[in-house]
């Protein structure tokens, strides 16, 4: 009971704790709790280790580089050779189809061209040789996108929706955000790469926490380990429950069951973020676009410096034209920009 009592508390904190950070990011909150525990922990920490802890960070977080990449691979190695190790032979001794055991493989391979593509592709960087070509893509709403604003970096105009990139130093058309994971940035160009990426990896993971739990299931059914019955503390006679049931799988198969819960985290985790990048391409949001555009541009943002006379500007996405538009201007950004250029 124990086991399970942690390990259902652990999942339930990093689920509470990732809803309450994307309900929060939106906000001030969240950074003043950052700060406030920021200096609680500079009041604890000797500064020497406090210097060696942001130099890490901001190599990890704030300078290219491939840490992440090696992690994602690793990661993913892990849980493959876990699953073909054991799952995968377990599952063929009693009798799981061979289309059925495959599938995992199959997304494997498809989530790594992806992944790939993700990496190497360019997301859309704004040179001055295509910077004019760019400027005529998208509309200007003047409230998060003003006319005629220049890039002192990179010294070209921006175009509408675009953003200078201070982890790849550059201008990135369409932009989203900057992804550790795949170590480059999400713009207009490499967009349709990330998406099919995540759905990908959100299915591997899925498959595999379905296949590893149908295999669970089989074996306590073909050994009628539920209909067994085990002595309580009290000396008493009890019939097995789900609950010693996953403490006896977990003794007897702590791999397979310690794999089974991570890819169910994982599930969670990537399901819910794939599901949020969805609702962004559905309504041709850019993660950066919906970050800011009810935190920085509402009308009483007490951050907006304006003249008192001048009237509370809000944003509106006037991008977005109708579903099937918005996922071709993902999959088909050439394609999309031509059509806008024709009207």
């Amino acid at each position: 009971m124990d086991f399970l009592v942690l390990f259902l508390f652990y999942l339930a904190l990093v689920l509470i704790g990732v809803v309450t950070i994307c309900i929060c990011s939106k906000t001030h909150y969240l950074r003043g709790l950052i700060r406030g525990g920021a200096q609680v922990i500079s009041c604890i920490i000797p500064e020497c280790l406090q210097r060696a802890i942001r130099k890490v960070l901001h190599y990890l977080f704030h300078t290219r580089n491939h840490t992440f990449i090696m992690l994602h691979l690793l990661l993913q190695g892990m849980v493959y050779a876990e699953y073909t190790w054991e799952v995968f032979g377990y599952c063929q001794e009693l009798g799981f189809s061979l289309h059925y055991l495959v599938l995992p493989y199959l997304l494997l391979v498809i989530n790594l061209v992806f992944f790939t593509l993700s990496c190497v592709s360019n997301p859309g960087t704004i040179t001055k040789a295509n910077a004019f070509s760019l400027l005529q893509v998208y509309e200007f709403d003047e409230v998060m996108f003003p006319k005629n604003m220049k890039c002192f970096t990179c010294h070209v105009r921006k175009p509408a929706r675009s953003k200078h990139c201070r982890v790849c130093n550059r201008c990135v058309h369409r932009f989203d955000h900057h992804c550790v994971w795949v170590n480059n940035c999400i713009g207009a160009w490499n967009a349709r790469y990330f998406l099919i990426y995540l759905l990908t990896l959100t299915a591997s993971a899925a498959t595999m926490a379905v296949v590893s739990t149908v295999f669970l299931v089989q074996l306590v059914v073909v050994s009628d380990l539920y209909l067994e019955t085990y002595v309580d503390d009290l000396g008493h006679l009890q019939v097995i429950d789900i609950v010693f049931l996953i403490q006896y799988l977990f003794l007897t198969l702590p791999r397979i069951v310690f794999m089974l819960g991570f890819v169910v985290m994982l599930s969670f985790l990537l399901g819910g973020y794939l599901c949020f990048t969805l609702y962004l391409a559905a309504t041709n949001q850019t993660t950066n676009e919906w970050y800011r555009g009810d935190r920085a541009w509402c009308h009483h943002c007490p951050h907006v410096a304006r003249p008192p006379s001048a009237e509370p500007q809000v944003y509106r996405n006037i991008h977005s034209h109708g579903l099937w538009s918005n996922l071709g201007e993902i999959f088909l950004p050439a394609a999309a920009h031509c059509a806008k250029k024709m009207n």
